[in-house]
């Protein structure tokens, strides 16, 4: 039971936003430059050369899909280990869903995928309002456009107050 508080405890702090400032500035140069997560030994990671045909627009666009993909590989990661750890001893569902944690959620019973389905899509529509430019706004030959003032994968979701308040202790 430690163990798995500990990687939820530790886990957190993945849903913290990058650093970054909140000016205009900050967001209006994001380049390969000055992209956090560029570490020591590699520094900027890109082995087929991405970020060297994107515009800073599409770069911005990668870096969402990257955060929010590396969230999601996380909190399926965390939900394997719950699984195997809790398997046939948890108030859910009687304790009746056994087996390894991949065949896990073809044993829950009827309508509670529906309901699954229909968190992610309203979490996913909540990120999309936050993060994107309305459709009926933008350009038809630039789908997916981002806003100016959004930096990707800050979703203000911080349930534990972990993000620093002042932008210098983000650096």
């Amino acid at each position: 039971n430690l163990a798995i508080a500990s990687l939820l405890v530790g886990s957190a702090s993945a849903f913290m936003t990058a650093p970054s400032a909140k000016t205009s500035t900050a967001m209006n140069a994001f380049t390969v430059d000055n992209m956090p997560g560029a570490l020591a030994p590699m520094g900027f990671f890109d082995p087929l050369g991405f970020a060297e045909k994107a515009d800073e627009k599409t770069l911005k666009r990668y870096r969402e899909a990257e955060v929010t993909h590396g969230r999601v590989a996380m909190l399926a990661v965390i939900g394997f280990l719950v699984g195997e750890a809790v398997e046939g001893s948890s108030f859910l569902f009687d304790a009746q869903i056994t087996g390894p944690a991949i065949t896990h959620f073809e044993q829950v019973p009827d309508g509670w995928d529906a309901l699954i389905i229909t968190f992610i899509g309203a979490s996913e529509a909540q990120r999309a309002q936050i993060g994107w430019v309305d459709p009926a706004d933008a350009s038809y030959d630039q789908p997916g456009l981002l806003r100016d003032d959004y930096y990707p994968g800050d979703i203000n979701f911080d349930p534990l107050g972990l993000k620093p308040e002042d932008p210098e202790e983000l650096d």
